[in-house]
């Protein structure tokens, strides 16, 4: 009996060691040093991608807004709950391309981007009526942009080439020149459309 007790102390104590160590390693170490690299080579992405407009945190670049106002772009729809671009509940709606659920919001989405901008006779961009899978994109393709900018000029009062302008300077390439479309972050092209008047106005649910 002592023999087997001896024994099983050899083995249960290496691994208590061993455990111990794995976890300190694993659960602390590691990540604090992964954390830290992180912030000393991308500060910026480590913290979020936020943007901060005189002292305040208007946003971040990595997750959408539900904006409303008709002076501003509207982004993809968002199938987060309780409520849109939620970003501790990512996810899309799960409705595959059969399901009448899908057409019938397609469908009113279509619906409300028409009666937003009446004289608009142009086919409505898949984007701006589909969710993403994350539920939080926070960027539209160019067409979808160019859509909305007669609307958005109209409601401003200028120019759609001084808009149309604002939207060519805020299309980003695909990443590292082959990977992904070409797309336009919303926040950042609002943020330029409101730079005028000195403000820039958060997104309210629509």
């Amino acid at each position: 009996m002592n023999n087997n007790n001896g024994n099983h102390g050899n083995i249960v104590r290496p691994a208590l060691v061993l455990f111990v160590l794995l976890s300190a390693l694993t659960g602390l170490i590691y990540p604090l040093a992964v954390t830290g690299a992180a912030k000393a080579v991308f500060p910026a992405q480590a913290d979020g991608s936020l943007v901060v407009l005189d002292g305040t945190t208007v946003g971040s670049k990595l997750i959408g807004q539900n904006f409303s106002d008709p002076r501003h772009f509207w982004g993809r729809p968002s199938a987060t709950a309780p409520q849109p671009y939620n970003a501790s509940a990512s996810g899309g709606s799960n409705q595959g391309p059969l399901n009448p659920a899908l057409t019938d919001a397609v469908k009113a989405r279509v619906e409300a981007l028409r009666a937003a901008d009446p004289g608009n006779t142009a086919p409505v961009p898949v984007d701006l009526v589909t969710t993403s899978g994350s539920g939080l994109d926070p960027d539209i393709s160019p067409a979808a942009a160019k859509y909305q900018a007669a609307r958005v000029a109209r409601a401003r009062g200028v120019p759609i080439e001084q808009v149309n302008a604002l939207i060519a300077n805020n299309t980003q390439g695909p990443l590292w020149g082959f990977l992904g479309e070409h797309r336009v972050n919303v926040l950042a092209l609002n943020i330029a459309l409101d730079a005028s008047s000195g403000a820039f106005s958060p997104s309210t649910p629509r």
